[in-house]
């Protein structure tokens, strides 16, 4: 049965370079152990308040959640959409990571959930093996994005020049989701921003590629779940990392008439279903 839901916690975590991030934690209600921890990690420029319904599901199933606002992003520091160095979104992740286990009794899984920009920042963390982590939650990753022939002679240019110089993201919110009160309530958020640097966007033009290149030597247990009528970041990314992973390790699924937000589309439950599913075969 659902435990009653426990408020969560704002905090400021201070990152090993000095900046601080906003830290919100779901807990789970009394001294009720947690089958796991779950990370999470936000989309570009979004935060990581707006996953409060998917921390709460993750509760009803016992485990603990933590999210933050990544570096220029919601209430975090930082300017909005800039990358000071090419690894701060990988390094920030490790510190919270590491202050996350921390946290729990030794032993106690914790997992990374990723969506979109997010998702790259948590894939690459995981390829790159940083710090071990016991399991990875894919939302549409952005491990490939549609670039028009002037975005990709920009991305080549401006990252030398001006790598903080920021722009709009080009992200057209009413592809987020097919609900349109979720597409207001994004439009009217005033954490949710549209600025992006040349910096990270060659970051992520770079990594989704860098990440499927590692696909065939995966080894952390990861559920991939992509929309496939997705316009803001190309399925097809997801599609060429499943294809290459290997099937013991990954399960993916793609929702075909989705959208990008498939946690906020007007029928989330398959995607819950699935996703519950994962990890009761797991945790």
């Amino acid at each position: 049965m659902p435990q009653e839901p426990s408020d969560s916690t704002l905090s400021t975590f201070t990152a090993s370079d000095g900046d601080n991030l906003a830290v919100q934690d779901w807990p789970l209600p009394g001294d009720q152990p947690p089958r796991g921890v779950v990370l999470l990690v936000h989309g570009l420029g979004e935060h990581a308040g707006r996953y409060d319904h998917v921390a709460r599901r993750l509760n009803d199933w016992g485990f603990a959640v933590r999210g933050y606002d990544q570096y220029g992003h919601g209430e975090s520091g930082g300017v909005r959409g800039a990358l000071p160095t090419r690894t701060r979104l990988l390094d920030d992740l490790a510190d919270l990571v590491e202050s996350s286990r921390a946290r729990v009794r030794r032993g106690t899984p914790l997992l990374l959930l990723g969506h979109s920009m997010g998702g790259l920042v948590a894939a690459s963390f995981v390829a790159r093996e940083m710090m071990p982590v016991d399991g990875l939650i894919l939302s549409s990753p952005a491990l490939a994005t549609p670039l028009t022939a002037l975005q990709k002679v920009l991305l080549a240019i401006v990252p030398r020049i001006a790598p903080n110089f920021t722009v709009g993201n080009g992200l057209d919110a009413q592809y987020i989701s097919h609900d349109p009160a979720v597409v207001a309530a994004y439009q009217s958020d005033p954490l949710v921003h549209d600025r992006i640097s040349g910096r990270l966007g060659r970051f992520i033009a770079d990594e989704g590629a860098w990440v499927i290149s590692r696909a065939g030597q995966w080894t952390v247990p990861t559920l991939l779940m992509y929309a496939g009528a997705d316009r803001l970041v190309d399925p097809a990314g997801s599609r060429a990392f499943a294809a290459a992973a290997p099937r013991d390790r990954v399960a993916a699924q793609c929702f075909d008439d989705l959208y990008h937000e498939i946690f906020n589309e007007v029928d989330p439950e398959p995607v819950f279903s699935r996703m519950k599913a994962w990890l009761d075969d797991r945790w």
